[in-house]
C-alpha cells in the first residue's frame, strides 16, 4: 500500500461508510431477563457464574442489535484522571482553556463505569482484566486466556482455557485484527489470542524448563500457530524479539538479537504460511503495503514496545502512528471481509508512561488513542459498526489544588488558595513551596535521592527503574519547568514503578448495541456487549451449545470442544 493509496482509501471509506448524522441506535425490545444465581462472594464465583452474570448485564440492557463490525479500543492504564487531564491538554494545545474540550470518544452517546478488580486482587493487572474483556469470565491477575481455576505459573490444562472474542470471530469466518503500540505479546494484545498461566511467558526462554517440558507454549508461538479459521488477518505492533531466534540480529538494531532459544524464526514461519501476506518492520515497508489487496499482514516495528508518540520521530527505522495502523487495519479488514470483522486496538504506552511517573507522555499517548478512535469512527458507519473504548485499569495519577480556569494542566497550580477564595497567585503548600496540578501517589518521582538521580525533581529516562532510595522531601519546584516533556511528577512515596489503581474506568460506546452500555458494570460484560451485538458471533456461540432457549449465549464454551470442532471442519 502506497501512502497516497492509504490516504485515498481512508477518504473513500469515510465518504462511503459514514452516515450523515451519527444518531444513537434505538433500544431493542426487552426480552426475558436472564436469571443469575445468588452466590457467596468470592467463594461461589465460578467461570460459569461469571459468564452468565456478564450475559445478563448485556442482555437485560438491550445489547441485541446488528453490528457486523466491532472495534474495541483499550487505553491501557487510561484512568478517569488520565482522560480528564488529556482532555484539557488537547484543548490547550489547540489554544483553548481546555476544560471545555472533549476527546473523540467522550462524544459517544453511551457511557458506563467498568469495575476492574481481578478474582484475587482489588487492584488488577492487565492480564486478568483483558482476559475478562475477551472471554466474558473474570480471572486471576497474571493469567491470560485462562480461568481462575488455575494458579499463576502452573501449566494450565486446556480445560481452563477460555475462548476469546477474536478466536470466536475466526471460527465464525469473520476478519480479525490486533493493533498495539506495546509488544504484541504483551498482556493486553496477547489476551486476544493466547492462553498462558503466566503473562511473562512471551517467548520460549521466558518459560521455566519444567513448564516447557509439560507442553506449555509461549505467547509468540501461539500467535503464529493460531489454530482457528485462517489465522489473524492483521497484526501490527512491537515485540520482534520474541519472534526471532537468539542467533539472529535484529534488522533495525544489529547490536541486539532475538530472544528465542528453540531456534524457531517465527517471522519466517509466518511468511511461509502466508506467501501472499506482507511483513514489515519499518515505516517504509508499512507504507509500501497495499492493505486493500493483501490478505495477511504482520508488522513488528520494535524489538520491544513501540516508541512513545512524543519520541516516534526519533526512531531509526521509522514507525507508523497508532492512527495510521488503525486506518490500515480497517482498510484491510473492510476490503477482505466486508461481511464482518473484529478489531482490537490498544494504546499500550499510556500505562508505561504512568508507571514511569511521566504525565506528559501518558496524556499525549491518550490523545493519540483518541485520534485513532476519531479516525475509526470516520471510516465506519454507526449503522453497522459498534465501537467500544475503555481501559483495563487505572493509575494513581491525581488532579489537585484549585487551579484557575485555563491553568496549564502540566503546570504549577495558580489560582485561589482554597474553597474560600484568596489571592489567585501561584499556590503554595504549608511549607511555602509551589506544587503542580498533576501528581502521583507513588512511583519514581519521589524527591529523595536514588541510585540513578540526586535528591530533587526527577527527569524521565526510559526503562530506568530505581530500586534504592534515600528518605527525602518534596522537591522545590520554583525553578523547575514542570511542563517539560521529561519532567516526572512528584510522588508521595517511592517505588521503582508507579502502581495501578483499583478504581473504576470509563466505557464509551457508539453503534449498534451501544445502548446497553450504561450504569456500573463488571468488566467481563464487555465480551457480552460484543458477542450479543454481532449476529455471527452469537450464532457461533449458539452452534457451540452456549445459548439458552432465547438464543442468548449464557454458558462458557469449552476451548477443547471448539478446537476439536474446528479441526473436524
Amino acid at each position: 500500500m502506497r501512502l497516497t493509496f492509504l490516504a485515498a482509501a481512508a477518504a473513500a471509506l469515510a465518504a462511503g461508510c459514514a452516515t450523515t448524522a451519527h444518531a444513537p441506535s434505538a433500544p431493542a425490545a426487552r426480552a426475558t431477563p436472564i436469571e443469575v444465581p445468588a452466590v457467596r462472594h468470592p467463594d461461589g464465583e465460578t467461570p460459569a457464574w461469571w459468564y452468565r452474570s456478564g450475559a445478563a448485564t448485556a442482555h437485560d440492557g438491550g445489547a441485541s442489535a446488528g453490528a457486523s463490525k466491532v472495534i474495541l479500543f483499550v487505553g491501557d492504564g487510561m484512568s478517569l484522571t488520565t482522560v480528564a487531564a488529556a482532555r484539557i491538554l488537547e484543548g490547550q494545545l489547540r489554544g483553548a482553556p481546555g476544560e471545555e474540550n472533549r476527546l473523540s470518544f467522550e462524544r459517544f452517546p453511551y457511557t458506563a463505569l467498568s469495575k476492574t478488580y481481578n478474582t484475587d486482587q482489588q487492584t488488577p493487572d492487565s492480564a486478568g482484566t483483558m482476559s475478562a474483556m475477551m472471554s466474558g469470565v473474570k480471572t486471576r491477575a497474571g493469567l491470560i486466556g485462562v480461568d481462575q481455576t488455575t494458579t499463576r505459573g502452573a501449566c494450565a490444562a486446556q480445560d481452563a482455557w477460555r475462548l476469546s472474542t477474536l478466536e470466536l470471530a475466526e471460527i465464525a469466518g469473520l476478519g480479525t485484527g490486533v493493533v498495539s503500540t506495546a509488544r504484541i505479546t504483551h498482556a493486553t494484545p496477547a489476551a486476544t489470542y493466547a492462553h498462558v498461566s503466566e503473562r511473562g511467558w512471551e517467548y520460549d526462554q521466558a518459560i521455566p524448563a519444567t513448564a516447557r517440558a509439560a507442553g506449555c507454549a509461549d505467547i509468540a508461538a501461539q500467535l503464529v500457530d493460531f489454530p482457528f479459521g485462517d489465522g489473524i488477518d492483521v497484526v501490527l505492533g512491537g515485540g520482534r524479539r520474541g519472534f526471532l531466534p537468539e542467533t539472529e540480529a535484529d534488522p533495525e538494531f544489529p547490536g541486539t538479537s532475538g530472544r528465542r532459544g528453540d531456534g524457531r524464526d517465527l517471522v519466517a514461519e509466518w511468511r511461509r504460511r502466508h506467501p501472499d501476506g506482507a511483513w514489515a518492520w519499518n515505516r517504509a515497508q508499512f507504507e509500501a503495503i497495499d492493505f486493500a489487496r493483501t490478505p495477511k499482514v504482520l508488522g513488528l516495528f520494535q524489538p520491544a514496545h513501540m516508541r512513545y508518540e512524543h519520541d516516534r520521530a526519533q526512531d531509526p527505522g521509522g514507525e507508523p502512528s497508532l492512527t495510521e495502523m488503525t486506518r490500515a487495519a480497517i482498510i484491510a479488514l473492510e476490503a477482505q471481509h466486508p461481511q464482518g470483522w473484529f478489531l482490537m486496538v490498544e494504546g499500550g504506552r499510556i500505562d508505561h508512561a504512568n508507571h514511569a511517573g511521566n504525565a506528559y507522555r501518558a496524556l499525549t499517548e491518550t490523545i493519540s488513542l483518541a485520534d485513532a478512535v476519531a479516525a475509526a469512527r470516520a471510516m465506519t458507519s454507526e449503522d453497522d459498526t459498534l465501537i467500544l473504548v475503555t481501559a483495563d485499569h487505572g493509575h494513581v495519577l491525581s488532579f489537585v489544588g484549585y487551579p484557575a480556569r485555563g491553568n496549564p494542566i502540566l503546570g504549577k497550580v495558580a489560582g485561589p488558595a482554597g474553597e474560600d477564595g484568596g489571592d489567585p497567585a501561584l499556590a503554595r503548600d504549608a511549607l511555602g513551596r509551589p506544587y503542580t496540578t498533576l501528581n502521583y501517589l507513588n512511583g519514581p518521582g519521589y524527591g529523595g535521592a536514588n541510585e540513578a538521580a540526586p535528591a530533587g525533581a526527577k527527569r524521565f529516562v526510559e526503562d530506568v527503574e530505581p530500586t534504592t532510595w534515600q528518605a527525602g522531601d518534596r522537591a522545590d519546584l520554583s525553578a523547575i519547568d514542570t511542563e517539560a516533556p521529561d519532567y516526572m511528577q512528584s510522588a508521595l512515596f517511592p517505588l521503582p514503578s508507579e502502581t495501578h489503581s483499583g478504581d473504576d474506568v470509563g466505557l464509551y460506546a457508539s453503534g449498534p448495541g451501544a445502548q446497553a452500555v450504561h450504569g456500573v458494570v463488571e468488566q467481563n460484560a464487555i465480551h457480552h456487549f460484543i458477542v450479543q451485538s454481532q449476529p455471527e458471533l452469537r450464532r457461533t456461540l449458539c452452534d457451540l451449545g452456549a445459548c439458552n432457549a432465547d438464543g442468548v449465549p449464557v454458558e462458557p464454551v469449552a476451548y477443547r470442544a471448539a478446537l476439536e470442532r474446528e479441526r473436524a471442519d
